[in-house]
């Protein structure tokens, strides 16, 4: 029997007489997203509120020539300087290194890191934080490939992607094989950027993880595993942005099989 299946445990998660003293620290890279970031900051900052939680926002912003910055500056004057931060870069140098430069501004105890695209829906992050206080988690981590989570959380409600067509699903669900297969991670969704992580574990795993762009991802959990670190995971939907193009493109599948092999290969 699986114990974290059973009535008492399923009870117990999320359920707690005091409230949490922690800080959430939420990573946002972004390139372009002035049409997004308004939204998904009203979203998160509801959410935190609803939930009596302590928050702050850093935006990674990597010189977007779309007016992104002066969104995020009238953000700050709008929910306070101490709950968005803007930390910009000088130009596009990639995702890994925003989480890194993100990093070094941090105060909170946990670090969320997740798409200003509004693909990631906050509405999540209260059953990430549950799953973690009820296992003591290091990373729970979002997957698009469960119906239910892990160990099992009684809130959770089966994932899936919204907006994709065939073609773009295939590619995924094929490059989450192809790692499942070769790198046996533990974790069913290894291409997804919806995490929340102990502070000090995020600051080791980057610590250690070499790879750039969309395999960093990939290689941080790879990481964890190697390190340790346990890991839960929590069903979400993932819906296509709203505005703006996709930056995922050939290249970028070209570097993540290359990645697949060099993690088998080094790690």
């Amino acid at each position: 029997m699986n114990p974290f299946a059973s009535s008492a445990a399923l009870d117990m998660q999320g359920q707690f007489s005091t409230q949490d003293t922690h800080m959430y620290s939420v990573i946002l890279p972004t390139y372009n997203e002035r049409k997004n970031l308004s939204i998904i900051v009203w979203l998160l900052a509801k959410m935190f509120s609803d939930n009596q939680l302590s928050w702050e926002i850093i935006i990674v912003d990597d010189a977007s020539p779309d007016g992104t910055q002066e969104i995020a500056k009238q953000l700050a004057a709008t929910y306070g300087e101490d709950k968005i931060i803007l930390k910009p870069r000088a130009g596009k140098l990639g995702l890994g290194t925003a989480y890194i430069h993100g990093l070094n501004f941090v105060r909170g105890d946990f670090v969320i890191i997740m798409d200003a695209d509004f693909s990631h829906h906050p509405k999540f992050i209260p059953q990430f934080i549950q799953q973690q206080k009820a296992h003591n988690f290091d990373i729970v981590t979002g997957t698009r490939y469960r119906s239910s989570a892990t160990p099992s959380l009684a809130t959770a409600k089966p994932g899936g992607v919204h907006g994709w067509d065939l073609k773009r699903k295939l590619v995924s669900r094929g490059a989450n094989f192809l790692a499942a297969t070769v790198l046996n991670p533990g974790v069913s969704d290894l291409t997804g950027s919806f995490r929340l992580y102990k502070r000090s574990v995020l600051q080791h795993i980057i610590s250690v993880t070499q790879s750039k762009g969309y395999v960093f991802q990939m290689e941080m959990m790879v990481r964890a595993k190697a390190l340790g670190y346990t890991v839960g995971e929590v069903p979400i939907t993932f819906v296509d942005r709203l505005y703006g193009e996709s930056k995922l493109g050939a290249d970028e599948i070209v570097s993540y099989a290359k990645g697949v092999w060099g993690l088998f290969v080094g790690v």
